[in-house]
């Protein structure tokens, strides 16, 4: 059950307030009530976001052959065709109607931290296909990754610790950053309207896995949070895309860090047939990283509600969950 949809308000921060204490207030109000916040100021220029957005559009504008050469492999770099991703089993049929690709943290083959999930070389369209490609996202990477690494600074200030808590080498200073592009194809050609009420989504309901996630999008709206995830019925609002910003939300690993403190909120994608293309930042911490309950998130009346895990056990685990089975793609790879 789900009621009718209306837009939500989300408080915006800017990185460039010196006021660090209003920042801190406005990060913590926007935690516990939705998980959801806008930032802005954050340093990237406008020209620069509109050419990682055409560069994106160039890429999913290839054949259907071509981007299949570069299907997702078992690190996670790479296509993610239609349907690939299913990520509310329980209210989805088929699965998202969206397209995407993976691009993480640059490892060399032969370095032996490669070996490890989430690390190591990328998959490149070819020079030739498309020349500006490879350097765009990379810079990208790079500037997505610095602002995150901003806004977990105002985080760990309304989580009551010291500001440089996730700039440390096993937290954000050796981060698994993930950068997705996605794109929704309009309903002239998929014919998929978005259809709740028969389990058709741009993409299902669902919480992020990690830490913090930057989503930069297009005018077209479709993106949906529903603040309480246990209501009777759902209620889900749609958050307006803002020009020159991030809307950022925080991912399940912060809310097992914070003890349900802060909030990890349900969001989909819910569209009117209009094509529709985002780019997603995924930010978590090292491999090893522990995560467990923050030592001022926890008393005597709130005792710890998750056991201890490691971020690469959990962050496997829940992409194992939600993707399609390479072996499924065997016959279809070219």
């Amino acid at each position: 059950m789900e009621s009718s949809t209306s837009r939500t308000s989300l408080n915006c921060i800017s990185l460039a307030d010196p006021d660090t204490q209003r920042s801190v207030a406005l990060l913590k109000q926007a935690c516990l009530d939705s998980g959801f916040f806008y930032v802005l100021d954050h340093g990237i220029s406008q020209e620069f976001m509109d050419e990682v957005f055409a560069e994106s559009k160039k890429f999913f504008e290839l054949p259907n052959s071509e981007k299949m050469k570069l299907l997702r492999n078992e690190k996670n770099r790479g296509y993610t065709p239609m349907l690939d991703e299913i990520l509310d089993p329980e209210n989805q049929v088929n699965g998202d109607y969206k397209e995407g690709y993976y691009i993480g943290v640059e490892v060399p083959a032969e370095d032996p931290q490669s070996n490890r999930p989430f690390y190591g070389p990328n998959q490149w369209p070819p020079e030739e296909v498309l020349p500006k490609w490879r350097e765009v996202m990379e810079q990208y990477h790079r500037e997505a990754l610095r602002v995150a690494k901003s806004v977990a600074r105002i985080i760990a200030l309304a989580l009551n610790l010291d500001e440089d808590f996730f700039d440390r080498p096993e937290m954000l200073g050796d981060s698994i950053a993930t950068l997705r592009l996605l794109h929704y194809e309009g309903g002239q050609k998929t014919g998929q309207v978005s259809n709740p009420s028969k389990g058709v989504y741009g993409a299902g309901a669902h919480s992020d896995y990690g830490l913090i996630t930057l989503l930069a999008t297009d005018d077209v709206v479709g993106l949906q949070i529903c603040k309480d995830r246990n209501a009777q019925p759902q209620v889900w609002e749609y958050v307006a895309p803002v020009k020159g910003g991030f809307i950022v939300n925080l991912g399940d690993m912060l809310e097992r860090w914070s003890n349900s403190i802060f909030r990890s909120t349900l969001h989909r994608v819910v569209l009117d047939g209009q094509e529709r293309y985002s780019i997603a930042f995924f930010v978590e911490p090292s491999h090893d990283c522990v995560v467990e309950c923050l030592p001022t998130c926890k008393s005597e009346t709130n005792p710890p509600k998750f056991p201890p895990i490691t971020c690469s056990a959990y962050l496997s685990q829940r992409y194992k969950d939600t993707h399609a089975d390479l072996s499924t793609y065997s016959d279809g790879k070219a």
